[in-house]
């Protein structure tokens, strides 16, 4: 599958789950929803396991008319221009946001509401889709915003520096040293951006179901733990209160 029509395919489920979303939810409805959280170290291959798990979960945990989506930067920055807002507004969304001066300087210039205008509709559309279900949601705190939610795997990536630059590398077609600054800069936005927002650790491993090493597992190998994971945890659902007792 191409990255567009990955894209494309994407915003089709989105718009469709969130315009046919009921305004009281009938009986039907209160069933467990099933929705995984992907949180991970820069270049740890969200990406890819994300990808990869999509026809292994249509297979296993699809319903008719609902296939399963992956919502990731690319995804969200192609729904912010075609929902009529500037694509650059990406750039100002959770996690990848720019330095604190730039962006208060957008807003008082009018290019953007303000940042935590966005980033409350990010958060709010992360909580109205996990409990649509049959999605997977990479980053932006998702592990925190869902976790009272039932039916929700919480997995995080890791893997070591150096295959992480490599990674970069790769991808970016640039030097080790930029590789290496881009990777520790992200790596820094992201433990500020949880801790400021919801006063957590990111790298607390206590906050996930499921940690895996991508150094050790590849995608495939990954892809049917988190399969396995999932058919377990909605096996035995457990209450939010039950979980914390």
């Amino acid at each position: 599958m191409s990255l567009h029509t990955y894209l494309d395919q994407g915003l089709t489920i989105l718009r469709t789950q969130l315009s046919n979303r009921p305004l009281t939810r009938p009986a039907s409805e209160q069933a467990v929803k099933p929705f995984i959280t992907l949180s991970r170290e820069t270049c740890a291959g969200a990406a890819t396991l994300g990808r990869t798990l999509l026809p292994m979960l249509n297979r296993d945990f699809g319903e008719e008319g609902r296939s399963w989506m992956f919502l990731d930067k690319d995804l969200l920055t192609r729904a912010l221009s075609q929902g009529r807002l500037p694509e650059h507004l990406a750039d100002y969304l959770p996690e990848d946001r720019v330095s604190e001066t730039k962006a208060l300087i957008g807003e008082l210039v009018g290019l953007h509401p303000p940042i935590w205008q966005l980033e409350q509709q990010v958060f709010e559309a992360i909580v109205q889709l996990a409990r649509l279900g049959r999605v997977i949601l990479a980053g932006r705190g998702g592990h925190l915003l869902t976790r009272d939610l039932t039916g929700g795997l919480h997995v995080r990536l890791v893997a070591s520096f150096e295959t992480r630059v490599h990674r970069h590398m790769a991808v970016e077609h640039c030097d080790k040293t930029q590789a290496e600054s881009a990777v520790r800069k992200s790596d820094i936005a992201r433990r500020r951006f949880v801790r400021t927002n919801f006063e957590q650790d990111i790298d607390d491993p206590h906050a996930y179901d499921l940690v895996i090493n991508t150094d050790r597992i590849g995608p495939e190998t990954a892809a049917r733990l988190v399969i396995t994971a999932l058919h377990e945890s909605l096996a035995t659902p457990q209450t939010a209160s039950a979980a914390k007792a």
